[in-house]
């Protein structure tokens, strides 16, 4: 009987050394991020961004000096909307191309840059920083961040290009852009 009971503990042994093993192993690779979180690329069921066809989401914004600006005020016109904040390198790198666009193409097309306000440690960051670079385009406050939910903005800086009809006509472009980009999406814009 004692060789009998010795047994069927060394087995319940045996079978707990198991079950936890396999249970922190599952828990390790539960834990593990996936291929795409390493890499920084966008799951795939992650949310796209609003897409090629679609209307632009109307939004009101505050800009710099406290007037309230809405994109439907630029019905009728191109636009460039522009998603940034003071402390992204990429979006400090883009915006001397969009200064120099705006200079030449102002008429033709409006850039609006949305700044993710609530992501800066203060508005006088943004002031300062419009200010020293003598930017003359129009930049709208995102205090709440609001833009960035509706928008679908998953990294910055990002920019959505709509035509004069209001709707989205041309793919958004994620990462900084060039000024030859910005003249190839006003040509394809309609």
């Amino acid at each position: 009987m004692k060789q009998w009971l010795a047994t069927v503990f060394l087995l319940i042994l045996l079978g707990l050394v198991i079950f936890t093993t396999f249970s922190e192993k599952d828990e390790v690779e539960q834990q593990k991020p996936s291929a795409t979180q390493e890499t920084g690329m966008v799951a795939p069921n992650a949310p796209d961004g609003l897409q090629v066809g679609e209307k632009a989401p109307d939004f009101s914004l505050e800009t710099l000096n406290g007037e309230t600006v809405n994109l439907s005020d630029y019905r009728g016109k191109k636009v460039f909307l522009n998603y940034w904040a003071t402390w992204c390198p990429p979006c400090r790198e883009e915006m001397p191309e969009m200064q120099k666009f705006h200079e030449k193409y102002g008429e033709e097309v409006v850039i609006l840059a949305v700044n993710g306000t609530g992501t800066e440690k203060k508005t006088e960051d943004v002031d300062r920083f419009v200010k020293d670079g003598n930017y003359t385009f129009p930049i709208l406050l995102d205090k709440e961040l609001e833009i960035n939910q509706t928008y679908q903005i998953l990294s910055i800086p990002t920019t959505y290009f709509i035509g004069i009809d209001g709707i989205i006509q041309e793919p958004r472009i994620v990462g900084p852009m060039t000024y030859e980009m910005m003249e190839e999406k006003k040509n394809a814009l309609e």
